[in-house]
Order: structure tokens, then sequence, then C-alpha cells
């Protein structure tokens, strides 16, 4: 056999099903963890019980914190992205009004349909 010690194709399974957890978890925390300390709105000594929590009892810490906090996790990470956005938008010279001349330019010349148009503009604006 190719491995001395026969194990079960189960056990195996189960191996694999354990180590995703664990490694589930681990993203998890970490994703937890940096939302919690980049937060502005809370104090010291909360995230330092967020702390506590999150080491002293990692599961409970973790699901718990993203009960509480879930929808507030997501809506600092969209507003983060969109500074990120913003940011290289400037690095690049990106400006919306720039690319709303090039949307005229290419609907005068009928490359893009009026609905095409619309739609492209209605991104850039709103």
């Amino acid at each position: 056999m190719l491995f001395s010690d026969e194990k079960s194709f189960a056990a195996f399974l189960i191996d694999g099903v354990a180590v995703f957890i664990v490694v589930l978890w681990l993203w998890l925390l970490v994703m937890t963890a940096s939302d919690l300390f980049r937060r502005r709105d809370v104090s010291e000594f909360g995230k330092f019980l967020w702390t506590v929590l999150l080491i002293g009892l990692p599961y409970l810490g973790t699901f718990a914190y993203i009960l509480c906090e879930g929808t507030g996790m997501a809506k600092r990470r969209r507003m983060q992205a969109d500074e990120m956005r913003d940011a290289v938008r400037q690095f690049v010279g990106f400006s919306p009004a720039d690319e709303l001349v090039k949307l005229d330019e290419l609907k005068a010349h009928n490359i893009i349909s009026p609905d095409e148009y619309l739609t492209l503009r209605n991104r850039l604006v709103g």
C-alpha cells in the first residue's frame, strides 16, 4: 500500500472538513480583528473588551462580533473601497467630467447606443 497506516476515506473527509472549518474561522477572526481596530467609533476600552472576547472565547467572540456588527462591517468595507477608488482616480487623473466628454463623443460617433449612453452616464453621475 501507499500508506503504511491505513485510514478510511471517511476519516480523510472528516479531517478535510476540520481543516476547512479552522481556516474559515481564522479568516473570520482576521476580518473581525481588522474591522475592530480600524473603527473610530469604539473606545479603546471597548476594543480591549472585544479583543479579550476574541482571544478568550475565539469561536464565540468571532461569531458574536459578526452578529452584532455585521452590517456595520459591510458599510465600513464599502466606504473603504470607495475611498481607495477615489484615491486611485485622483492619482490616475480620472474625473467624471472627462468620462462624460468621452461618452458624448462615443454617442456622437454612433459607437454606443442611446440606451448604453444613458446607462453609463447614470453610473458615472450616480
